[in-house]
C-alpha cells in the first residue's frame, strides 16, 4: 500500500587508464606499446555492478592531459577510477595532479598485488587510483573499490563474500608484512573436503592467473610461505564478479 519508496541514486563511475604505450583492441601495437586490458576489465564490472559507468580511454602521461582529464570528470562524477600512473616511475604523474586539484587521502597499501593504490578526492568525486599491472587493478577494484561502490548504493550487508579454509596442496611464497591476494583453483579433495592449489606464476602483469583460476587463497599479513597440506583462508570468485 505503499506510494512512495526511499531509493539511492546510481552512482556516475568514470573511468579511464593512463599511459603513452597503451593501445586499444583492434588497434596495430607497435615498438615500446601494449594491449590496455583494464579498461575492459573495469567496464564489464561496473557494468554488472550496475552504476552509470562512463569510459573516457586512455589518458596521456602528461600533467596537462591528466589534469583536463580530471578537471572533466569531476564536474559530473561522483567516482573517478583510474588504472596506472601512481607508481614512482619518471612518467607517474597521477598523484601530482590529484593534490594540484583535489587531495590524496592516502597512497600505497600493504596488499599484494596491488599495492600502489591512491585514495582521495577531485571536487566532489571519490578517487580511486588503481595499479596499472592488470591482475594489481583487478584485486585492487575488487577489495577495496566494488565494497565502496556498494555501499554508495545503498548497500547496508556484508559487501564481500565469507571466506573459509580449505587445504592448500601447493606451496606458496609469502613475505610478512601484507596481505596477499594470490590466485588459486578451488576443488574438492580425495576425502571429500575442499582443497585449493595455485594457479601458478602469481606476476602481477599475469592475467591468465585469473582467468585459470575461481579463487582467491587469502595468505594474512604476519603469515609467512605456506607449505603443502596446511589451511589457508579462501575467497571464491563468485560473488566478486
Amino acid at each position: 500500500g505503499r506510494v512512495e519508496v526511499s531509493v539511492c541514486r546510481r552512482p556516475t563511475v568514470v573511468f579511464f587508464s593512463t599511459g603513452d604505450e597503451l593501445k586499444g583492441a583492434g588497434e596495430p601495437v607497435g615498438p615500446g606499446e601494449i594491449y590496455d586490458s583494464n579498461r575492459y576489465t573495469l567496464d564489464a564490472v561496473l557494468r554488472r555492478l550496475g552504476v552509470d559507468a562512463c569510459d573516457m580511454g586512455v589518458v596521456r602521461d602528461t600533467p596537462e592531459a591528466l589534469t583536463e582529464a580530471f578537471r572533466t570528470a569531476g564536474a559530473f562524477a561522483d567516482v573517478i577510477i583510474t588504472s596506472g600512473g601512481v607508481s614512482v616511475g619518471e612518467a607517474d604523474h597521477v598523484k601530482q595532479v590529484i593534490e594540484a586539484e583535489g587531495n590524496v587521502g592516502f597512497w600505497r597499501v600493504a596488499l599484494r598485488p596491488g599495492r600502489p593504490l591512491a585514495f582521495g578526492r577531485v571536487g566532489k568525486a571519490a578517487f580511486f587510483g588503481l595499479p596499472g599491472n592488470p591482475v594489481s587493478a583487478a584485486c585492487t577494484f575488487l577489495q577495496l573499490v566494488q565494497p565502496a561502490l556498494r555501499r554508495m548504493m545503498g548497500e547496508s550487508g556484508p559487501c564481500m563474500p565469507h571466506l573459509f579454509e580449505a587445504r592448500c596442496v601447493s606451496k606458496l611464497s609469502k613475505a610478512r608484512g601484507r596481505t596477499e591476494y594470490q590466485r588459486g583453483i578451488l576443488g574438492v579433495g580425495e576425502d571429500g573436503r575442499p582443497e585449493v592449489r595455485s594457479t601458478g606464476h602469481q606476476g602481477s602483469g599475469i592475467l591468465t592467473s585469473m582467468v585459470r583460476g575461481n579463487c582467491f587463497i587469502v595468505v594474512e599479513h604476519d603469515r609467512g610461505p605456506v607449505e603443502p597440506g596446511e589451511m589457508v583462508a579462501v575467497q571464491p570468485f563468485e560473488g566478486l564478479f
